[in-house]
């Protein structure tokens, strides 16, 4: 983890001109709400402690421990997705967002603190008004940057004919079975 000193990136202050960013991420999501506003803080905060800008391909990674609204405003500012491979969920129920700089080798873990009880219009006002730092604790990663992702060869299911990634098919009495058409053997079933 790169100790925060706290730089203010040209890139960021180039983001938060106008609010024009914070109207791209409502846009996308379709709404304003405390969530969007956790990812929105998040993904600018750690643009600020890894000095990093936009994603154009799998130079920053995100693993995100929920699968809640602040998602889309990381997908907007940072330019992590599924599709590029970028983008990575490990659900565990946090508010807690992983960055891997792949060029640098520095990553941080932001986690959202305990915030009082509040209704849900007092937390969106609680998280609009809160720098990020008031919000989230800064803390070393914890596990390794995940590896690129791959492009595997297409199978074609034997039993339904759907063509399947490589790395999903399985030999069942022989043949090559998409996840759909593999039986899960248990002989304890009912």
């Amino acid at each position: 983890m790169k100790k925060m000193e706290k730089p203010e990136t040209a890139y960021k202050e180039e983001l938060d001109q106008n609010n024009v960013l914070w109207d791209m991420c409502a846009n996308f999501h379709g709404h304003v709400c405390g969530g969007l506003t956790i990812g929105y803080k998040a993904a600018l905060y750690a643009i600020e402690i890894l000095n990093i800008k936009f994603s154009k391909d799998e130079e920053i990674v995100c693993v995100t421990e929920n699968d809640a609204c602040g998602v889309d405003a990381i997908q907007v500012i940072l330019g992590c997705s599924v599709g590029k491979g970028n983008l990575l969920f490990k659900l565990r129920g946090k508010q807690a967002f992983s960055f891997y700089n792949r060029t640098t080798g520095e990553s941080v873990r932001l986690v959202l603190k305990n915030r009082p009880e509040m209704t849900r219009e007092e937390s969106f006002q609680y998280l609009q008004q809160r720098s990020a730092n008031e919000l989230f604790e800064v803390k070393e990663t914890t596990f390794a940057l995940p590896e690129k992702a791959k492009i595997f060869n297409s199978i074609v299911c034997a039993k339904c004919g759907e063509t399947t990634a490589e790395s999903m098919i399985s030999v069942v009495d022989g043949e090559m079975v998409c996840p759909d058409c593999k039986k899960t053997y248990n002989r304890f079933a009912n």
